[in-house]
């Protein structure tokens, strides 16, 4: 059912998908895959308050669930509780030193916070773990830019 509810997603058909998850959810309380498949499902809908509160549920089961921990945080991201998402991001590093998304993600919201030199140092950080990664390429290049920006700002 899980499988079928992930390719409802992928076609677009969430809340198809979202009937499948509620099956599983009712027959299985404690599946933290489909807590978690619910969640970003209804994440993509703009349901951010019923996505955090099934990520909650998810981390309650299972504390250390790095997708949990993510799109906990990329959720508080998109309603900007920054600093609430860079918790999560960090608790994710806890577990995975080496988890180029947390620190990616983690730079994106200090970026928001306007700390952008300690954005630039995260998104170097991922990119020494994964260099394809074209997010923390990306992010780190308008850092940068925002930053000479800036200074050529307060110099003139």
């Amino acid at each position: 059912m899980l499988s079928e509810a992930c390719e409802l997603c992928e076609d677009g058909d969430y809340f198809e998908a979202i009937k499948l998850y509620n099956q599983v959810i009712k027959k299985e309380p404690k599946n933290v895959n489909a807590l978690i498949d619910k969640a970003v499902t209804l994440q993509t809908l703009g349901k951010i308050k019923q996505a955090l509160s099934l990520y909650d549920k998810a981390l309650k089961i299972e504390p250390s669930n790095l997708d949990a921990l993510l799109n906990k945080g990329s959720a508080l991201h998109t309603i900007e509780k920054y600093r609430e998402a860079i918790s999560c991001y960090d608790a994710a590093t806890e577990i995975d030193k080496k988890c180029a998304m947390a620190l990616a993600y983690k730079g994106l919201s200090l970026g928001e916070l306007g700390n952008l030199e300690e954005a630039v140092k995260l998104f170097k950080k991922a990119l020494t773990i994964d260099r394809d990664y074209d997010l923390a390429n990306i992010s780190k290049k308008m850092a940068q830019k925002l930053l000479k920006e800036s200074k050529k700002t307060k110099t003139q």
